[in-house]
């Protein structure tokens, strides 16, 4: 249970951070790329749901055929690891609809975390991943790897003329 909890945690906290940059950004800031090749907030958003949809999800308890209503299956080209950015605003959906699908799978994520039996945190992923072998690393990872987005939405605050939030 601590092992779960500790994960779940984790989670929360990366998430939570994440949010509180995010409500320091104008909406209108999210698709400004600072220069050609990078990246911008609306992507970093839409790559977190996909991530922890794709992390969380997919590898600890299979794709279900209703997750279409959690995310949209047009993400996974729009945010997916291979994808670019592009500096077209179009080309995305809008920022509200961005943090209602991050929402989703989070809510998603926690939730079958609740249900998920302990004795299944060390069982292997149904889909490998390179960072983890089992359900608990990748739950790790997960909050590793948002950790790490959030600090590249913290640097794009910054380049966008945004003070420091802590």
């Amino acid at each position: 249970m601590i092992r779960l909890k500790c994960a779940v945690d984790q989670l929360l906290f990366a998430r939570n951070y994440t949010l509180e940059l995010l409500d320091t950004i104008a909406t209108v800031d999210w698709y400004h790329l600072p220069t050609v090749g990078v990246t911008h907030v609306g992507w970093q958003v839409g790559h977190l749901a996909v991530a922890e949809y794709r992390l969380v999800l997919e590898r600890i308890r299979g794709v279900k055929p209703d997750d279409d209503r959690i995310i949209p299956a047009s993400y996974f080209d729009l945010f997916g690891k291979s994808s670019v950015p592009s500096s077209d605003p179009g080309v995305y959906p809008g920022p509200h609809e961005l943090l209602a699908a991050l929402d989703r799978v989070h809510v998603a994520t926690l939730n079958e975390l609740q249900n998920l039996p302990l004795e299944e945190l060390d069982q292997p992923l149904h889909k490998p991943h390179p960072a983890a072998e089992t359900k608990l690393e990748v739950l790790f990872f997960c909050g590793q790897h948002e950790m790490l987005h959030a600090g590249q939405i913290g640097l794009l605050r910054r380049i966008l003329g945004y003070p420091p939030v802590r």
